[in-house]
């Protein structure tokens, strides 16, 4: 068992499973990792940093973490997150790119990533985004204990929350493929932030998929929208980029639906499993209930190339939620096209091929979406959506 030792010259809190237990003086705490001991004994002052591979009078590793309020905790410990910008994480096989403030993951995907097919869902690719969102912030040093926000942040009572989401996907990676995430940040407007990813083959060096994504601030107690403080833009703006994953000179917008739409999948209701750590349904849970309103028939021969979302509240554990989802206008169009292949027969052999025409280049419309609250709080917006798709080889035709 693996045991730190870190001696301190004032009063600290020592968690374990035991409770907690306060001292005064120097003091040795050998705090296990499992948390199931406590131990104590004088020290000398000296010797604190030399213990813990930190030079004397450096405040910049992540030593000076377990002492921050003089409380040392098991989290503290196993989480070690680092005070002072890292350019290598090998652990996550992570580096910081782009002059020093972008970030590159290199990922192989698993399988539990990907469907059917073999090819990495789109829940799992907006996961990745997420999580290199986050070690970005980590390898930044300025990762407090919150998700993904700063020390100013924290201060602040402020966390992270996704205002809108755009994400084109060209191809989807296979199971066992190695993949590069690239992903950096950027101004949006005076109390904003832009965060977007690309998604390229490490074999082959192609583009498979880009996002970019609008974050705002929110008070954690009072659950409302808030300004950005200058300590948090101090902290951040250094970081930023003037570039862009996706180029939306005019950002489209997303219409209403109403109970007049096609699909509707009501009484959907959170799971314990769908929180985060900001206590409420993780964005990419919204997703999963959007697309399980589209028909199975259609999901079988078709693709997500593109998904906008526009998030308009968040959505508690208590909420309960109903999908809508409507065709765009020109379903009569796809439709057609397929009847025509049908009728004139121009599938060549049994894999699903086109003589004259490639299917994979035929671009249905696509569907309008959106997730609302039912009951007490009836038809309150959490979030609307957009999608398109491209038809899959399917042999059904």
């Amino acid at each position: 068992m693996f045991t730190f030792s870190c001696p301190v010259s004032f009063s600290i809190s020592c968690s374990s499973s035991n409770g907690n237990i306060q001292n005064h003086g120097d003091y040795r705490v050998n705090i296990n990792v499992n948390g199931s001991s406590c131990t104590r004994r004088p020290i000398k002052h000296h010797t604190l940093l030399n213990e813990v591979g930190v030079k004397e009078g450096s405040t910049s590793l992540s030593a000076i973490q377990f002492l921050e309020n003089g409380h040392i905790s098991e989290e503290n410990i196993r989480q070690r997150i680092p005070r002072q910008k890292q350019l290598v994480d090998p652990y996550r096989q992570g580096l910081i790119t782009e002059r020093g403030v972008g970030y590159r993951q290199t990922v192989v995907v698993r399988s539990y990533e990907v469907g059917p097919d073999k090819t990495a869902t789109l829940e799992s690719l907006l996961n990745l985004f997420q999580e290199t969102a986050l070690n970005h912030v980590w390898m930044s040093g300025l990762l407090s204990n919150g998700f993904g926000a700063t020390h100013g942040m924290m201060r602040n009572n402020l966390i992270w929350v996704v205002s809108r989401m755009h994400v084109q996907v060209d191809h989807y990676p296979i199971w066992g493929e190695v993949i590069e995430i690239d992903t950096w940040v950027g101004a949006s407007g005076k109390n904003g932030m832009r965060r977007d990813w690309v998604i390229r083959s490490q074999a082959t060096g192609s583009t498979y998929a880009r996002a970019t994504s609008t974050w705002v601030m929110m008070n954690e107690q009072t659950r409302r929208l808030s300004k950005m403080p200058d300590e948090v833009r101090d902290e951040i703006s250094p970081w930023f980029i003037q570039k862009q994953a996706i180029n939306e000179a005019v950002p489209d917008k997303i219409v209403k639906l109403d109970d007049k739409a096609k699909h509707v999948n009501s009484d959907l209701k959170p799971k314990r499993s769908d929180l985060d750590m900001n206590q409420h349904v993780n964005n990419v849970k919204y997703v999963r209930w959007m697309l399980e309103t589209i028909p199975d028939k259609f999901l079988e021969c078709h693709q997500l190339s593109s998904i906008l979302l526009e998030y308009r509240r968040e959505c508690g554990s208590s909420d309960v939620v109903q999908s809508l989802c409507q065709p765009d206008e020109d379903e009569s169009f796809a439709n057609g096209v397929q009847q025509n292949l049908l009728t004139n027969k121009v599938l060549v052999g049994g894999n699903g091929r086109l003589g004259s025409l490639d299917i994979n280049t035929l671009t249905y419309g696509g569907y309008t979406h959106l997730l609302q609250t039912t009951g007490e709080t009836q038809n309150e917006e959490i979030v609307r959506g957009r999608t398109r798709w491209n038809r899959k080889i399917c042999t059904d035709l």
